[in-house]
């Protein structure tokens, strides 16, 4: 590779050194965890050994001290450990593992950087050795000592997020994520612009039919003249024929010339497409990369013993899934160690081992990944369930016998929902399992819940396996082309309009023994319908968790693949619609959102049963609690103020500048909304003109926190409208907490 080409060598020793400790803490890491489990094995105790010494080397290389102490005692810790003389114990995996954070910690400094932070941190460093010393000579450290007051250098996430050691079998060549994306679009549109020579081969054959035809015609007629003595001239009859058939066989050699073509360029173009999607795939084990640490973390500070077993971490997962899905995961592993996991004493009480176990695996099947979280803990206990969703005025007595098993698990998904009365670090804050959902529905994937009262409760995720090229049923919708995802379609039907029924003003037709309500597709999208004059229609059958409906279209079209694109970011949500594609002719093909429709459907027909009991407790629960829209463009920022308003209860949503902010306040209803001035598109100060200049907003109260506090910025946003303006300095005290209070009271009507 040349040293143009982004190689090894156009690599500082500094930028090998990160590389080094990125691959060897990620080994020591997981290493450590399994360690903790069989505290004697000496594949184990090697590889630890093996990693802290690489570390060592690497760190006197590029003269970064810190790192070389640390990592000198905690490789002396485990040769003793080899040699039988050192016996590891939980608090010395919690110090050895706050170790490999720390050399984490410094590993990510600037280089520049490194010897200022050594010189304001040499007694935390000096600590930090000495403990490990003592566990290197044998004595227990205490479970409070080892909490010392290391500075924080990275969010927790990042430092538990850190990737496994890359696999040096194959050569790689370093490529933005950005031309990668760029790329794999280019290939999706080639796949679907293959399929073009298909249409132009079908339009040959019938050309082809029409001169075999004719061929046949000119023959009979050159026979019937010869058969009736009829004058004509047999010579141009014969060079016309003669013509004819050279010009038939020409078209056939031709035909079958671009039928092996289009063959040949349809798999190339698969191979292609293929490879360039393979090069985004990337292992499942990618993406669960410090879950180990955070089970284990998170179990013993609630005093419980719990074990994380993953399986499937070779399944091939596309780069944009993976990332995805990581929060979801992460907020259904802390959701079962919290909730559904006993304490030691009640697992014993109920003859289950004392450590809990926890499963995570994913599976390819059926053209989509599944993934699937299992606990054996308690389940969800129903009654309790059913108890707190009439102490919240959420359903009443009468509904509550009414309700399945599966029903009342659907409550579980409910904004803002929880099991909790008090609010903790984990748990009581509103932030519930419609996070995870609505992410996974992001994806264009499901969740749901299987439960085992007693015995446990798994989460099963179904996932598309990319993001690009989606399956696709096209249909008719008032004489235009529209798309359907076909894992969101349940079943496509062919119905006669005598088996249509009405009751209460609606209709429906039986399928599976069920009434299914019908509605037209055209009048959902808001378009003029078009009048059906045969006795059989078209029926797309689309269903929520809930509810199940037959969609009524024109016609249907055909099944496709198609290559997908987002819609233009300035657009916002657009109702019923998810996202777009080109066909073949390059014209733009809507992808239709299946499970926005279905929303849009019930508020139509409000239909009965679970429907209206489950909205009517969603609008209760968003109700009696405070609902807040974040607007800044920076991430920071943005998670500073969400953690400090999620701390008092608020229910908190993010927009990433005044764009996504004006259009997330149209779509959803906000008790105050919070922006910083300067932001791309739209800036803070048009944001709180637009809300204020609208007729069904003008009363939302809006508050400004820039970091300008000039009294002619504090003028200039006041005159917008605004009803609060705060310096970002306001975070460190509760200058900002108060604001809010005084603007809309407490979280909790």
């Amino acid at each position: 590779m040349s040293p143009s080409s982004g190689g090894i060598s156009d690599l500082s020793m500094f930028d090998l050194f990160r590389m080094e400790i990125e691959g060897q803490t990620a080994l020591l890491s997981k290493d450590l965890l399994a360690l903790e489990q069989n505290t004697t094995s000496a594949t184990l105790l090697e590889s630890v050994m093996r990693a802290s010494h690489s570390i060592k080397g690497a760190a006197r290389m590029v003269s970064v001290e810190p790192v070389v102490q640390i990592a000198h005692v905690m490789e002396d810790c485990f040769v003793s450990a080899q040699k039988n003389k050192l016996f590891l114990q939980s608090s010395d995996i919690d110090l050895l593992l706050k170790a490999v954070d720390t050399i984490i910690s410094i590993s990510l400094l600037s280089e520049e950087n490194i010897a200022r932070w050594v010189d304001e941190n040499d007694s935390v460093i000096g600590d930090l050795v000495a403990a490990l010393e003592q566990v290197l000579a044998g004595n227990n450290i205490p479970q409070e000592d080892i909490t010392s007051d290391m500075p924080s250098i990275l969010p927790d996430d990042i430092v538990a997020d850190t990737k496994a050691p890359v696999a040096e079998v194959d050569r790689f060549l370093r490529i933005s994520a950005e031309r990668m994306s760029r790329i794999l679009g280019m290939t999706s549109e080639l796949l679907v612009e293959s399929r073009e020579v298909k249409s132009f081969s079908d339009s040959l054959f019938q050309i082809k039919r029409r001169q075999d035809e004719l061929f046949t015609i000119l023959e009979s007629w050159r026979e019937l003249s010869m058969q009736h003595n009829v004058s004509n001239d047999d010579e141009i009859q014969k060079t016309a024929l003669m013509r004819l058939d050279e010009c038939r066989r020409g078209l056939s050699d031709q035909l079958l010339l671009l039928d092996e073509y289009d063959r040949k360029n349809g798999y190339l173009c698969k191979k292609l497409y293929g490879e360039v999607a393979g090069s985004r795939m990337r292992p499942f084990e990618d993406g669960v990369v410090g879950f180990q640490r955070m089970v284990r973390d998170l179990a013993r500070s609630l005093n419980k013993e719990v074990v994380l077993k993953i399986d499937g971490l070779q399944c091939a997962v596309d780069r944009d899934v993976l990332e995805k899905i990581k929060a979801p995961l992460n907020h259904l592993l802390r959701n079962s160690i919290d909730h559904g996991i006993e304490p030691v004493e009640e697992r014993a009480a109920a003859g289950k081992e004392k450590v809990a176990t926890i499963k995570l695996s994913a599976t390819h099947a059926g053209g989509m990944l599944r993934i699937s979280v299992t606990d054996d803990g308690a389940g969800v206990d129903l009654v309790a369930l059913g108890k707190k969703l009439i102490t919240k005025n959420l359903i009443t007595q009468e509904i509550l016998p009414d309700l399945s098993n599966d029903e009342l698990l659907e409550f579980l998904f409910l904004p803002d929902f929880s099991t909790r009365d008090e609010v903790t670090e984990i748990s009581g804050r509103g932030v519930g399992l419609d996070v995870v959902r609505e992410m996974v529905k992001e994806l264009g994937g499901s969740v749901v819940i299987n439960n085992l009262p007693g015995k446990g409760a798994k989460f099963i995720l179904k996932l598309p396996l990319t993001l690009s090229v989606i399956s696709a049923l096209l249909v008719e919708i008032s004489s235009e082309p529209y798309a359907f995802p076909l894992s969101k379609v349940d079943r496509i039907l062919k119905i006669n309009t005598k088996d249509i029924t009405e009751m209460e003003g609606r209709q429906f037709i039986v399928s599976e023994g069920e009434n299914v309500g019908l509605i037209s597709a055209a009048e959902v999208l808001g378009f003029e319908q078009v009048d059906s004059t045969g006795d059989t229609l078209t029926v797309l059958l689309l269903s929520d968790r809930m509810d199940t409906y037959g969609v009524v279209v024109d016609r249907y079209i055909d099944q496709k693949q198609l290559s997908v694109s987002a819609l233009d970011e300035r657009l916002g949500k657009v109702p019923n619609v998810s996202s777009v594609a080109l066909m073949e002719n390059g014209e733009p093909l809507f992808i239709l959102d299946a499970d926005d429709l279905v929303r849009s459907i019930n508020y139509m027909v409000n239909g009965g049963g679970l429907t209206d009991v489950y909205r009517a407790a969603e609008k209760q629960l968003k109700s009696s609690r405070k609902r807040i829209l974040v607007v800044d463009d920076s991430l920071t920022v943005r998670e500073v103020e969400k953690d400090l308003l999620l701390s008092k209860g608020y229910f908190v949503d993010l927009a990433v500048d005044g764009m996504d902010g004006w259009n997330a306040v149209r779509r959803i209803s906000y008790d105050l909304v919070i922006t910083d001035v300067d932001m791309p598109r739209m800036d803070g100060i048009d944001l709180v003109k637009s809300i204020k200049h609208d007729l069904h907003l003008k009363k939302l109260p809006v508050m400004i926190v820039s970091y300008k506090d000039r009294s002619e910025d504090r003028r200039r946003g006041l005159d917008a409208g605004a009803d609060y303006y705060l310096t970002k300095g306001s975070f460190h005290d509760d200058t900002l907490l108060d604001a809010v209070e005084d603007l809309i009271g407490v979280a909790e009507k």
